[in-house]
């Protein structure tokens, strides 16, 4: 009978063990997932910041950036950069994680096409099929 006086507590400390390991697989999915979210909300604010800014960046750097800036930032973003180059805009965002320090990062262009993919013509339409 001493023998299993000796064993009495050991289910639960092998039930609390298999708690924490549980905790710790959620606490993961959880971080991973704001992650994911905090890289998808980046790079949404800078894709609208970007076209949003492109109509102005005939009217320069200065007011180009300053719309793409407002949409970054209704979209809960910071804009860490804002360069445009003749009529194209390029923005980069971030957004702070809330579950551990750090940031996800974002950065988008928006400006005329350049240029015309082989095999297309400039008044070609594309149809389904070919």
């Amino acid at each position: 009978m001493k023998r299993l006086r000796d064993d009495r507590g050991a289910a639960s400390i092998l039930l609390l063990a298999v708690g924490l390991v549980l905790v710790g697989i959620a606490l993961a999915a959880v971080t991973e997932g704001a992650a994911r979210v905090a890289r998808h909300q980046a790079g949404a604010a800078a894709d609208l910041g970007a076209l949003a800014g492109g109509p102005h960046a005939i009217e320069g750097q200065t007011a180009a950036c300053a719309v793409a800036g407002r949409y970054v930032e209704a979209n809960h973003a910071r804009m860490t950069a804002c360069v445009v180059d003749g009529l194209e805009i390029v923005v980069r965002t971030e957004v702070r994680l809330m579950l551990y320090p750090g940031s996800a990062e974002a950065a988008a262009r928006a400006g005329p096409v350049s240029a015309v993919p082989d095999g297309i013509s400039a008044g070609h339409v594309l149809e389904d099929g070919g």
